[in-house]
């Protein structure tokens, strides 16, 4: 659905903008434009005053980009002289199309030789190459006459003066090339027809050899005179590409300060100045996922060949499992060969830090690669003949190089590149370019769904940056074709991206809301108000920031305390999926963790646990289960560096991460009272109560419901006496487990019969229960 915000006002005021230059030319807004005007049924005069002329510059901007007239550029143009015959810019446009045929003219800067010493058979062979040339010419001339009647309307309003003289040009050549070729077709056919051995009609040969050096002639000019004013620009420079890409301008103007200092050391080298330590190419490249590190070593491999420090621009690129064997001798003749292959070019180790793994055993041979690579990068006869570039994340690159000292002092300071995160407005960039690229256009809407998903992908330091843009386009794209009907489609349809087509599936599915889910959970009633107080305050107060309004603090870490088999795991969980509904969580999920899976048996590596641990949980809720036996006063226990680096991971992740500590009620107010960096951030406490003997029969029916059985009304009556009426300590588990017993209990009966019917198979009968409580006695 379009916004109404195209107005004609706001059309006229978009194309004088493009028109001064104030904003650039964005074909999604010319489609979205078009489909407003077409809907609008009291545009008559308008859609004859706007219309061509946005139809004539989607052509332009499609022609510049694909650089090539093709179907959509060609209809385009006709429907907007069709409207407007004076369009200025469609008819300029209809002679660049013309001029881009000419290019395709079909002759030969030269053409082949008839040697005298030739025998017959290879002389008619070349004879009929000429002959097939002048026919492909003449095809070429009946294509050139019908497009210069299309195109001779067009050419009044051709301003350029250069551009004026090549069509005169075209138009002069053109006609001169057709009597050399008229001559050719001629007589090569009578050239042929007069071949005998080596003897031939020399009257003959010698008007071919005539009209062919006329017609290398008149090519040589056609080329100088034609092509060269159209001709495309040199291919660009390595820096010019660097410089083209989007973002990065740092990287950018660092790249061109080394750029400048090696053209200026290659300089120094040329006049006979010595370098004792050489030319430094080796490089390492910082960055998280998707920010350019590849593309910037190709880049690199490609501005030492352009200036001459490298004798090839290749890049091999290898990773630790390339390089790493599984035993003594393998890992060095692996990196060796790496190496060789590299030779002339770069060798690029991506995720070079994981080549040495620190607590790894004696037998990991990651060091192995480290030192075979110093020593081939210093001395002997691979040195100086390859550049290595190192590549990976930020801080695990910086712990590699500090543990390997010899390693680093390779890499000269001014060789270490910093690849920063792209903004959302550069991945927007990105992601029109990939659109573009698949011949897709955004429209506005689009765009702003498109930085959605770029919002929630953003969770931790795997976001995938320019790949998570190419990612979202290319899902986009698969949704749409996906979901189109054929039938129905119309143009807009295969260009346009909309904004349903980046909502993702489950976001088109209806589910139920994660209040619904806790209304309907059994028992829990204040449980269950307290936290849909909460999670609308939080909804509320996001609501507030958003119209710039006053807020309060947002309060989501939480305390969960209560006896096992209360449902504090369950509704953690649906806590976890309400915050995602409001928007607070971008994913939603939820990591259970225990003191075992955060605590370690040695210095710093609990520290490590706990991370790992919050880095899983990001964008959700991380639920600490028995978060008191984190508690201890025992010498070396290691809980409390769990808590300390809890409490530094909430600072450092603010709302991208929420943490609930469930326990019992006593030993919970222990635990947070010793940390006072703690106890602050845990605001919020939520008591569950036991389940009642009713709450406990419920969530046994409910469990026998969705799973298809029934109880016979006698079985039901044994079942509630069955039961205490002070109900029982392992509360929903207790019930939970009954059930899976009942069921076994019901299966291993039915199994005695010779035939079992449909009722059968779904009745849980009175003799299951009494089956049931003889096994407890």
């Amino acid at each position: 659905m379009l916004q109404e915000k195209w107005t004609v006002e706001n059309i006229e005021l978009w194309l004088r903008k493009v028109a001064a230059k104030e904003e650039c030319f964005q074909e999604g807004k010319a489609w979205e434009c078009l489909a407003q005007l077409e809907q609008r049924e009291d545009l008559d005069n308008e859609i004859v005053s706007y219309k061509p002329m946005l139809l004539s510059m989607l052509a332009k901007a499609r022609l510049e980009r694909v650089n090539k007239v093709d179907h959509l550029v060609e209809r385009w143009l006709n429907e907007a002289l069709q409207l407007d015959p004076s369009n200025a810019l469609a008819h300029q446009l209809k002679v660049e199309q013309f001029i881009h045929v000419l290019k395709q003219i079909p002759i030969p800067d030269k053409f082949p030789p008839i040697r005298e010493t030739d025998h017959g058979s290879e002389k008619k062979k070349t004879a009929s190459k000429y002959e097939q040339i002048a026919e492909q010419f003449f095809d070429f001339v009946h294509t050139y006459e019908n497009l210069w009647r299309a195109v001779e309307l067009s050419l009044p309003y051709i301003e350029d003066p250069v551009q004026c003289q090549t069509i005169e040009t075209v138009s002069s050549l053109m006609e001169q090339f057709q009597e050399p070729f008229k001559t050719i077709l001629s007589a090569t056919k009578e050239y042929a027809r007069s071949l005998t051995g080596v003897y031939y009609s020399a009257s003959q040969f010698q008007e071919i050899a005539k009209s062919t050096r006329l017609i290398e002639q008149l090519m040589k000019r056609w080329n100088l005179e034609v092509f060269s004013t159209f001709a495309k620009s040199e291919s660009a420079s390595a820096i010019d590409e660097l410089q083209s890409m989007v973002g990065l301008e740092k990287v950018k103007a660092r790249i061109e300060k080394l750029y400048q200092f090696l053209h200026y050391q290659q300089e120094r080298v040329k006049q006979g100045f010595h370098t004792k330590d050489g030319i430094a190419l080796h490089m390492i490249l910082k960055g998280n996922p998707g920010t350019g590190k590849t593309h910037l070593a190709r880049l690199m491999a490609k501005i030492y060949f352009e200036l001459g420090l490298l004798v090839r621009d290749e890049v091999y690129e290898v990773d630790r499992s390339q390089l790493v064997g599984a035993f003594v001798g393998q890992t060095e003749e692996n990196t060796l060969k790496a190496i060789e292959r590299a030779k002339g070019g770069v060798l690029f180790i991506d995720e070079a830090y994981s080549l040495r793994r620190a607590g790894e055993a004696g037998n990991d041979y990651g060091q192995t690669v480290i030192d075979t690579l110093v020593s081939a990068m210093t001395s002997g006869q691979h040195a100086g003949t390859f550049a290595v570039i190192l590549a990976g994340y930020p801080e695990e690159m910086s712990t590699f190089l500090r543990a390997n000292p010899g390693l680093r002092s390779r890499f000269p300071e001014q060789n270490h590149i910093e690849m920063n995160n792209y903004s959302v407005e550069e991945l927007l960039e990105i992601g029109e370019l990939v659109a573009l690229e698949n011949d897709y256009l955004l429209t506005t809407d689009a765009k702003v769904e498109f930085l959605k998903r770029i919002d929630d992908a953003k969770v931790d330091q795997s976001f995938g940056n320019a790949r998570a843009a190419k990612n979202i386009i290319l899902d986009a794209i698969f949704q749409k074709g996906a979901r189109m009907s054929l039938k129905d489609a119309e143009a807009d349809d295969f260009v346009l991206l909309e904004a349903n087509d980046f909502k993702e599936t489950n976001q088109l599915i209806e589910e139920k809301t994660a209040r619904s889910e806790l209304a309907s959970l059994i028992g829990l009633e204040q449980v269950k108000e307290q936290i849909s107080q909460l999670t609308s305050f939080i909804w509320i107060q996001q609501l507030r920031r958003e119209n710039g309004l006053q807020t309060l603090p947002i309060q989501v870490h939480s305390v969960f305390t209560g006896n096992p088999g209360t449902g504090k795991t369950t509704v953690a969980k649906l806590y976890a999926k309400s915050l995602k509904e409001i928007g607070l969580l971008k994913r939603g999920h939820l990591v259970v963790v225990s003191r075992a899976d955060l605590v370690a048996g040695y210095v710093g590596q609990t520290a490590q646990k706990t991370k790992e641990k919050v880095k899983d949980a990001l964008g959700g809720v991380l639920f600490i289960d028995e978060a008191y036996s984190l508690l201890s006063s025992g010498v070396g226990d290691f809980g409390k560096e769990v808590i300390d680096t809890l409490v530094q991971q909430m600072t450092e992740h603010e709302e991208n991460l929420v943490v609930i500590l469930a326990g019992y009620s006593k030993e919970m107010n222990e635990l947070l009272n010793s940390n006072p960096g703690l106890h602050s951030r845990f605001k919020k406490h939520i008591q569950f109560e036991d389940y009642s003997k009713q709450e406990l029969i419920e969530i046994i029916d409910k469990r026998a419901d969705q799973s298809g059985y029934r109880f016979t009304p006698e079985a039901k009556e044994g079942l509630m006496q069955g039961i205490s009426e002070s109900g029982h300590k392992a509360n929903g588990r207790f019930a939970v487990d009954l059930f899976d017993e009942l069921i076994q209990i019901q299966a291993f009966r039915l199994a005695k019969y010779k035939e079992v019917g449909p009722e059968q198979l779904v009745m849980i009968e009175n003799e299951d229960i009494q089956e049931l409580d003889t096994k407890k006695s």
